[in-house]
């Protein structure tokens, strides 16, 4: 792309800028990547100014500067031949030039976006589960990898900015695949990374208590997953849980066509009833245009009856029938951290998953409680550097569907671990004294599977799929499965 033509996307006349005949070799956020003719977008993080990088980015080859008025360059050296472009909005303009540059891949590929506070990983999973078995390819956005084709890329973000995301639609592009199955956060929506992307179908999950470090309000983190709706084109689809008190606001902003899902709502469209839960699998039968069809999947817990009419309204919309779906249901596999049962002979069961809000903590519990344990112990901290206020509703839950609860680190990130689990603690019932701190995460869950007897649950919740941990001054490597299968192999009969 040329530096003009990226002076045209951005709304401006190429004669009123010198030195833009020059092709640009790349775009980027970070000055520590940028390289030689490349476009620099200097955008305000977290807790950086991006002017204080727009020097850096020129000593390394930046000569297209893209910036806001509160980030207009000052005192700069050697910034001869150097284009300098103010915006209004860096973010939206750095998602238009990212889609221009990449040859706008989201044009080429049927993009379906699942929003919400809890369910997209495993939605995204049982999509391109379904698609795959019915002979359509997709590439998967999100939360525990970014995966095209065979090839694995580590997820930084659940939504990475809009460079890195332009260039992975790219390669799913050119890997030849239909879709792109993509989790979109909050923060992906209020930061416009997924500027550019004409999604064709759009799902709305849920929305409760979460990132209110972020949004302030609940009003504010409904408004931002709420754009990804009101963006949608009449041609587009929304998939909403109309279970979900925000269901019909949705509904009202969006132009889309709606197919609502739910398990209470008899209103919905898609519903399902006479559900049973065991162990192993999972039934229900589904209700659509008046017709009541058996489900069986391998996926246990009475949320995930949420995620598969979810699932099964993306792929409706795709154009895959109930019977493909049905069958393409039977064979789906454990979503890696998603009440994913470990599997070994001692007696008891122990399970990982990410619940790292109350709701999704209440979810997993209440789920767990349904196949009747002798006893349920749970293990689980918070997240350091984040919503606060949640810390205390997670308490809570833990101690009204727990026997007994394990409050552990999970990433403290900058802050005392102590502090955190303190925090936790004060949501406790009055009553509730099955408890004990074991800050040491590994230590934590061989306590817990040390003290399950037979028919026990152990929950080892928060982490998920993650294989690291984050504290002040280092990361570590930690896998919640794999400290447990430790345990378990070498306490095995």
């Amino acid at each position: 792309m040329q530096a003009f033509q990226a002076l045209k996307i951005l709304g401006k006349n190429r004669e009123d800028y010198q030195f833009a005949d020059f092709a640009l070799r790349g775009l980027s956020l970070d000055s520590r990547t940028v390289a030689l003719d490349y476009c620099f977008v200097a955008i305000n993080g977290a807790n950086r100014d991006g002017s204080g990088f727009i020097q850096a980015a020129i000593d390394k080859g930046a000569r297209l500067i893209v910036y806001e008025q509160d980030n207009k360059p000052v005192k700069l050296k050697a910034a001869d031949r150097v284009v300098f472009v103010e915006v209004d909005n860096a973010r939206i303009s750095a998602g238009k030039l990212a889609a221009e540059y990449f040859h706008n891949p989201g044009a080429k590929l049927n993009s379906i976006g699942i929003t919400g506070t809890n369910g997209k990983t495993t939605i995204s999973y049982l999509i391109e589960h379904i698609l795959r078995t019915n002979g359509l390819n997709s590439g998967i956005i999100g939360t525990i990898q970014y995966k095209i084709s065979d090839h694995i890329v580590p997820a930084i973000n659940t939504t990475p900015d809009a460079i890195k995301l332009q260039h992975l639609l790219r390669q799913m592009v050119e890997h030849n695949l239909s879709h792109n199955i993509m989790e979109v956060s909050s923060h992906a929506l209020d930061q416009h990374r997924v500027e550019g992307i004409k999604f064709k179908t759009a799902v709305f999950t849920n929305l409760t208590h979460d990132h209110l470090d972020y949004h302030k309000t609940r009003e504010e983190y409904f408004a931002a997953k709420a754009t990804l709706f009101s963006g949608l084109s009449i041609d587009s689809t929304a998939i909403i849980n109309s279970d979900d008190p925000y269901a019909e606001k949705l509904k009202q902003l969006t132009k889309a066509k709606v197919i609502s899902y739910a398990v209470n709502d008899k209103t919905a469209e898609i519903r399902a009833k006479d559900i049973v839960l065991d162990l192993t699998k999972t039934s229900f039968t589904l209700v659509w245009d008046k017709t009541e069809y058996l489900i069986q999947t391998n996926l246990i817990g009475r949320y995930n009856v949420y995620n598969l009419l979810a699932a099964i309204g993306a792929a409706m919309a795709e154009g895959i029938s109930i019977s493909q779906i049905k069958a393409s249901l039977k064979t789906i596999e454990q979503v890696r951290g998603r009440l994913e049962r470990i599997k070994h002979d001692q007696g008891f069961e122990v399970f990982i998953d990410y619940a790292h809000t109350d709701d999704a903590l209440r979810n997993v519990l209440s789920t767990l409680r349904e196949l009747k344990p002798n006893q349920l112990i749970t293990v689980f901290g918070c997240g350091g550097d984040r919503d606060q206020k949640k810390r205390g509703l997670m308490g809570n839950i833990a101690s009204r569907l727990s026997d007994f609860v394990i409050l552990t680190n999970d990433n403290p990130r900058s802050e005392d671990p102590l502090r955190i689990i303190e925090q936790i603690k004060s949501g406790f019932l009055e009553q509730f004294k099955a408890y004990e701190i074991i800050p040491q995460r590994d230590k934590a869950i061989q306590r817990a599977c040390g003290l399950a007897g037979q028919r026990d649950f152990v929950l080892i919740a928060g982490k998920g799929h993650e294989t690291n941990q984050v504290f002040k001054d280092k990361t570590i490597e930690f896998d919640d499965k794999k400290i447990a299968l430790k345990f378990l192999t070498e306490n095995g009969q």
